[in-house]
């Protein structure tokens, strides 16, 4: 392992015209899609299986497994759906990619539909992130102009159109199943499983979705050879990734390395904490993963590594907390989150994040009792595992991982009335946002 990094979706970001066809064909760009199209279908899928890639959204499932799930000769449509509703707090590496390195993105969309014979594709992206979304757009005319997309691509036979689809805006729709009825039109609402989506997904026909990254990762894989690819990382966790860093560091943002770097060593390629702080807590990948302390700097920021401690590698957004950041409220503001964002489908989620907030605010303004941890605790345990979809497996995560590292601090609300930290301490809580709860 080695916290080297290794620029590669990010190499270009640095230049003015990184989004236009010039800028990406000058670092290398479009020289996997003819490669790829002279491969037969079966073997790029053999291709990225080999290389190790997993999903970079999250779940971390292998890519080119999920890619070969899709039954073939069944005389139905296959569609590629990009998961661009980047929503998860803390999470942003695909919308800067999209901004910089859009064409990264449709070399890989052109790939995978090979791979996977569909000829459509979709992007769906948060409407309100306009900016990239007209930089996908000029990058997907821009493609069909130079022949990459459109008919029989590169007089290989091979058809694709591609669609870039603006969201409404809701948290759910980054569920793989919500994002599919809200591409049909209808409310974004997860969908019971079986069927999968690889078997009946977007217009009941077979369908792969995959996040941004994800795709944008299969032409380096393609044009180095899955060998390159799986050279990077650890044994498990193989090839690169943008962590992003927020929060209280010097230099927060995105830093492209081998899976298996870790926490200590990113912060000191972002300057370290903010000067005269230090480390009390931080998330792997978004407040949907359970937060560590400081005694994990130096776990491998791998799938197993994080695992083993106890959380998700996640989307690998770190959000970093100094000791000036109340953990409760914290938490408070995250479980917010998750009950607005809650679809409201099934029970437990709809009424669970409901009751959570109420007790995790009593405890945050000091009016909380002895049996609200209890509470607090029994009613995650009736959320997770019970709901549609990972929302309501995440909602609880904030306040129960807080109650683990911090039982004491959050005991401490309870028993001194209140939050012991001084708000005006914190960077991330204005006294406004303090008076007015």
């Amino acid at each position: 392992m080695t916290d080297t990094l290794t620029p590669v979706l990010t190499a270009n970001w640095d230049q003015a015209d990184a989004f236009r066809m010039d800028g990406y064909r000058r670092g290398g760009g479009y020289q996997a899609v003819p490669k790829a199209l002279k491969m037969r279908p079966d073997d790029v899928i053999a291709a990225v299986k080999d290389s190790g890639l997993r999903g970079r959204g999250g779940a971390g499932f292998p890519t080119g497994v999920k890619w070969s799930f899709i039954p073939q000769g069944d005389g139905k449509p296959h569609y590629l759906t990009v998961n661009a509703d980047e929503s998860e707090p803390g999470t942003c590496k695909d919308i800067p990619l999209m901004m910089a390195n859009p064409h990264s993105l449709i070399e890989g969309i052109i790939i995978t539909c090979y791979a996977i014979r569909a000829s459509h594709a979709f992007i769906y992206i948060r409407g309100e992130a306009l900016h990239p979304i007209r930089r996908l757009q000029l990058a997907v005319a821009e493609a069909y102009e130079a022949g990459y997309l459109g008919k029989d691509i590169l007089g290989s036979g091979f058809d694709l159109d591609v669609v870039v689809h603006a969201g409404a805006g809701a948290y759910i729709c980054g569920e793989e199943t919500a994002l599919l009825t809200s591409l049909e039109g209808y409310r974004g609402l997860p969908r019971n499983r079986p069927p999968f989506p690889a078997v009946e997904g977007l217009y009941a026909c077979p369908t792969v979705i995959n996040n941004v990254e994800s795709i944008a990762s299969v032409p380096g894989i393609i044009r180095n050879g899955p060998g390159w690819f799986s050279g990077l990382g650890t044994e498990k966790s193989k090839g690169h990734g943008i962590f992003s860093l927020s929060g209280h560091v010097a230099h927060p943002g995105q830093f492209e390395a081998p899976l298996g770097i870790t926490l200590r060593e990113l912060i000191e390629l972002a300057g370290g904490m903010r000067p005269g702080h230090r480390l009390k807590f931080w998330t792997p990948g978004g407040s949907s993963t359970p937060i560590l302390t400081d005694e994990h700097l130096d776990i491998p920021l791998d799938f197993e590594g994080i695992g083993g401690a106890g959380s998700m590698l996640g989307t690998r957004a770190l959000q970093i907390f100094d000791e000036t950041t109340c953990v409760v409220r914290a938490a408070l503001r995250w479980t917010e989150f998750y009950q607005h964002e809650s679809c409201g489908k099934c029970t437990p989620c709809r009424e669970g994040t409901y009751w959570l907030v109420r007790a995790v605010e009593r405890l945050e303004n000091g009016k909380g009792t002895d049996e609200d941890l209890e509470t607090i605790l029994d009613v995650s345990d009736n959320i997770v595992g019970r709901a549609f979809c990972a929302l309501g497996d995440a909602a609880p995560v904030p306040i129960t991982s807080a109650i683990k590292h911090f039982r004491d601090e959050v005991v401490q609300h309870q028993k001194e009335g209140g939050c012991p930290f001084d708000p005006a301490a914190s960077v991330l809580w204005s006294d406004t946002t303090v008076a007015d709860r």
